[in-house]
């Protein structure tokens, strides 16, 4: 039975596709095949995790987001920056700037997702302290990761931390806050997550793990990058405005997360590929660990594809501001009663993606599965992706599914080509004769 097609925010432009390959090899679900001249993304498979914008060098990715303009649609504007965003502007002294910058834009709030990280920090450090969870537990921050594992790691699932993300958690506490300062309906309010990665904006329109979001668009940092750099210039340094703790500031690059949470005893690591050769070990009990951080962009969210500045150099300039920020850990900063006050934890199970499932009929399934080995071993193991398909096995799955052909393959192609010429020349020697 076919899934329910749900939002992508990574979508092609046909016009721009030159069916190229690069995708295809690079996707880490298999969810990209070349077909008649262009790429096609399979829904089903997509983990929105932006790795085919990355490499696409004819731009025929994109990543749809809000515009600017969506924040018209509410009375009441809120500004939600992912502590990524801090790292985009070279020669701010404080994170202040780019906070006083949002509200020059026409935000009539801004509260820092770093913020809603340290609440998470704590809420994931009351988890460690339950004997009874199974090791390690896995972040769920990087909504591409989770998706990933719902796809190709299915029994990892009970793994995942059952919290909402930090823009989620923000999201709750900045409407809440700003209803109660301003005496309105939180219904006139509107939060908008400045995101730096299309899984993100997926994440907020196809919730994982509860009905709704709290965040009602998300901006990507290219859209609001120059105008928001200008206002950053003049804007003053107020540090009352950083409520966030360095420590929360950190969940931008990679390893910020593990840090914060599980300093002894956890590991982070970043690049979808990475972190698929880790999920494979802890899927296989190799590892001893409390914790697990995976982050699908390389440098975690400050290499995300919707970032403008080089991800080496983002990190560099969020390690300055950290220093400079305030040091207190989030068990000091955030008190335990937050995490009954608002509904940080998931309501809904996180259930397996059964995309990659060859039949619903088991006896069937075992069947194509036998199938798809003998033509493999036909197939000359290149993985080459000429025949429109990632892998010389994916490529078999796909004709036993009915999605390609065996003369699809450019090798069996010539081979049969030269069988073909061998036999009209034998066939004109007999004739002569």
């Amino acid at each position: 039975m076919a899934l329910e097609k749900r939002f992508h925010s990574v979508r092609l432009e046909k016009d721009k596709c030159r069916a190229c390959t690069n995708c295809l090899k690079r996707c880490p679900t298999e969810a990209i095949r070349v077909r008649g001249g262009r790429a096609h993304i399979i829904d089903d498979r997509c983990i929105d995790c932006g790795e085919c914008i990355r490499v696409c060098e004819y731009h025929a990715k994109v990543a749809i987001t809000d515009p600017l303009s969506s924040i018209a649609r509410f009375k009441y504007k809120i500004a939600l920056p992912a502590p990524s965003m801090y790292g985009q502007f070279k020669n701010i002294r404080s994170i202040s700037q780019v906070l006083s910058g949002l509200k020059l834009m026409g935000f009539d709030e801004v509260f820092e997702v770093a913020r809603g990280a340290d609440v998470v920090t704590r809420a994931i450090r009351e988890k460690l302290r339950q004997p009874d969870l199974p090791r390690p537990l896995i972040s769920t921050a990087c909504p591409a990761i989770v998706r990933l594992i719902q796809v190709r790691f299915p029994d990892l699932i009970d793994h995942l931390v059952d919290i909402r993300q930090p823009m989620e958690v923000a999201a709750l506490i900045a409407k809440r806050e700003f209803a109660r300062k301003h005496q309105v309906d939180e219904s006139e309010i509107g939060c908008f997550f400045i995101t730096p990665c299309p899984a993100k904006v997926t994440a907020i329109r196809n919730p994982i793990g509860h009905e709704s979001s709290a965040v009602d668009g998300a901006i990507s940092v290219l859209e609001i990058y120059g105008l928001l750099s200008s206002h950053t210039r003049r804007a003053e340094t107020d540090e009352s405005l950083i409520t966030a703790s360095a420590w929360g500031v950190g969940w931008a690059s990679s390893g910020g997360e593990a840090n914060a949470v599980c300093p002894d005893n956890a590991l982070a690591v970043d690049g979808i590929e990475n972190v698929i050769r880790v999920l494979e070990e802890i899927e296989n009990d190799k590892l001893d660990l409390e914790f697990f951080e995976g982050n699908a962009c390389t440098g975690g969210c400050v290499g995300g594809p919707l970032n403008f500045e080089n991800n080496y150099v983002a990190r560099n300039i969020i390690r300055k501001l950290i220093d400079r920020g305030n040091g207190r850990y989030p068990d000091e900063k955030v008190d335990v009663s937050l995490l009954t006050k608002y509904p940080l934890y998931n309501r809904l199970p996180i259930l397996p993606n059964s995309a990659m499932k060859l039949d619903d009929d088991l006896v069937e399934a075992m069947r194509k599965m036998e199938k798809i080995e003998e033509i493999f071993k036909k197939l000359p193991g290149y993985d080459c992706g000429s025949c429109g398909s990632p892998t010389c096995h994916t490529f078999a799955e796909d004709i036993v599914q009915g999605f390609a052909r065996e003369m699809d393959c450019i090798h069996i192609m010539k081979e049969q080509l030269r069988i073909m010429a061998q036999q009209m020349v034998s066939l004109a020697e007999t004739s002569r004769e």
